[in-house]
This record gives C-alpha cells, structure tokens and sequence, in this order.
C-alpha cells in the first residue's frame, strides 16, 4: 500500500468504481457493505487531506521565516520570548 496523496486519489477513484458496480452491488448485503466501507474510506480520506493541509501550511510558514531545516518545521517553541 502507498501512503501518498495520489495513492489516495487512486483508491477513492477504485471506491467509487465499486460503488458504481451494479454486478457487485446485487444484494443488500453487499451494498451494506460497500457503504460502510466507502464512508470509512471517506473519513479517513478527509483526515489525510486535512494532515496535509496542515504540513504545508506548516512548511510555509517556515519558508516566510527562514527556517531550513525540516526537522525544525513542526517543533513548537517560542525561545523564552514573552507572550502578552
């Protein structure tokens, strides 16, 4: 299994050609099934978009300061400067 966007992009893509299976799709039970499956797939997708977001939200933010170095994009600090 690949972990990266256009993997995901695939696997919706695969989700909804199997939702769109009327032959497989020829049961209640296995509707059900798909369902559930396809609103899992939904919400886990919605999770991965939103993480992503926030990494390069994250790296740009570090771009408009000037920090380099990657390790030091998602560390919180505020280096003893006082907070009003």
């Amino acid at each position: 299994m690949k972990n990266d966007l256009n993997a995901l992009n695939n696997y919706l893509f695969e989700e909804l050609e199997r939702l769109n299976d009327d032959e497989t799709l020829d049961n209640d039970d296995n509707l059900d099934k798909e369902l559930k499956r396809a609103k899992a797939i939904s919400g886990i997708s919605t999770s991965i978009v939103n993480n992503a977001k926030v990494i390069l939200d994250a790296h740009k933010f570090a771009n408009e300061l000037g920090i380099e170095d990657p390790k030091k994009v998602f560390l919180l600090e505020n280096n003893n400067e006082k907070v009003d």
